[in-house]
């Protein structure tokens, strides 16, 4: 392989945050919320955000009121956003069949496709008010059925971000709080006196959201293990630099700390791009936020073979891939590890993280390589169930299970069998012995 890094980022060792003191903040922050319950939850609130009304939970006449300083055209993009969201959950949703399957005569065995009884939706807005995070969470848990709707975002300048609220509750929520980080995660999961706690938890988050997530699965569902957003164009020169510097830099305004690759074949177009990076961050009004996150996590590799760019994609495994090739619908059949595709110089990551349809909460560091992103069935459960509907099947199931049971030593399993195999199938098997094969009982 002839792989040439032209500008590199962080190594891994560098790229780790403090996680030993962010995981010591999150364990003692999640016991006092648990010890104390409401009273935490309030002064945490008040420490981080400046922020202490009389309730945390908005009223219908609050969120109507913020609804109202919605404009117009305001309203109506967030509304064509969550048809789209909608849209396409849905299509999800009627692709996951409930099943019953007669596995021999008188022998059923089928699944069950049930909704989540309560979810918590964390949308985060201290930094940017993640509109389109509510669409994500909460009207994907709707689409999914989802009987009980929480949803919780910071205070955006000390007070709820009215675009977020209503893109909350025009999404279905059923409670909506306006309360942020390891406070609002802690409350939904774990509960407080006024809050009652909730069976998963979803939603984007900073470190501090993420690791209290990661503490609190088990105890709750999660969607998963969320890091800082990530971003990898993979281009060859059926497109130039400006497009694939945009297509960077436009995911590296997320935070200081957002890796963002450039994968090609083409080192002309591998020079060009630095370039039109350093031109693009002297005029972009994020450029403060960007530029940190390309010097210190940017990465443009070289590559000679489009085989050679499968691999290196697929071992990065980033969360948002934007491919501009001669062939594109080769990477889509090929590509194995990733958050979400993005094909062709006419997609890009911004319409999925805002617009088109697709869910953006997508695995990071690496996740694509065992879970893709949230979506409805995240909000499903699969439950299997069996029916024996015969006395003929019983006794012989009875008698297959009574014999592999005593195989591994369980005797009390194997009278489970076998009290089945004397009723129905009319066969004297000996307390706590196999049952014999059909041969022998003939």
């Amino acid at each position: 392989m002839a792989i040439t890094y032209l500008k590199r980022g962080k190594s891994d060792a560098e790229r780790s945050d403090d996680d030993a003191q962010t995981r010591a903040v999150v364990e003692a922050t999640l016991k006092d919320i648990e010890a104390r319950g409401d009273a935490a939850v309030r002064e945490l609130s008040e420490k981080f955000d400046g922020y202490s009304p009389q309730s945390f939970k908005l009223s219908q006449s609050e969120i109507d009121a913020l609804m109202a300083r919605v404009t117009p055209r305001e309203m109506e993009d967030l509304k064509f956003a969550q048809e789209n969201v909608r849209r396409f959950a849905q299509a999800q949703r009627d692709s996951m069949l409930d099943i019953k399957v007669e596995m021999q005569p008188g022998v059923i065995l089928g699944h069950k496709n049930i909704p989540v009884q309560s979810v918590g939706c964390y949308v985060p807005g201290g930094k940017f008010p993640m509109v389109a995070s509510a669409h994500m969470s909460v009207a994907t848990a709707a689409v999914a059925g989802v009987p009980r709707i929480i949803a919780c975002t910071p205070p955006f300048n000390g007070e709820p971000n009215p675009a977020v609220i209503a893109a909350m509750h025009l999404g279905g929520a059923h409670e909506i709080y306006v309360m942020g980080g390891i406070q609002a995660v802690g409350a939904m999961a774990i509960g407080t006196e006024t809050i009652d706690p909730v069976h998963l938890l979803v939603g984007p988050g900073n470190a501090f959201v993420a690791e209290a997530k990661r503490q609190l699965f088990g105890r709750v569902g999660i969607d998963l293990f969320a890091g800082p957003t990530e971003t990898m164009v993979i281009a060859d020169e059926t497109v130039d630099a400006e497009i694939c510097a945009t297509d960077l830099l436009g995911q590296a305004e997320h935070g200081y700390n957002s890796p963002c690759v450039l994968l090609t074949n083409s080192d002309k177009l591998a020079r060009e791009t630095l370039a039109e990076i350093d031109r693009l961050l002297d005029i972009l009004p994020t450029a403060g936020t960007a530029r940190v996150s390309w010097e210190d996590y940017g990465e443009v590799i070289v590559c000679d073979t489009y085989d050679e760019m499968l691999a290196v994609a697929d071992d990065i495994a980033s969360e948002h891939v934007q491919v501009m090739t001669d062939r594109d619908d080769w990477f889509l059949e090929h590509m194995t590890c990733y958050g979400a595709l993005f094909l062709g110089a006419r997609t890009n990551v911004a319409n999925g993280d805002k617009v088109i349809g697709t869910n953006h909460t997508l695995p990071t560091k690496k996740a694509g390589r065992y879970t893709g992103g949230l979506w409805v069935g995240k909000y499903l459960k699969t439950h299997s169930y069996q029916k024996i509907t015969t006395d003929e099947a019983a006794a012989e199931i009875g008698a297959y299970g009574s014999r592999l049971c005593m195989l591994e030593g369980f005797v009390g399993h194997a009278e489970q069998c076998n009290v089945r195999v004397r009723r129905y199938g009319g066969v004297n098997v000996p307390y706590g012995e196999g049952a014999p094969a059909r041969d022998a009982a003939e």
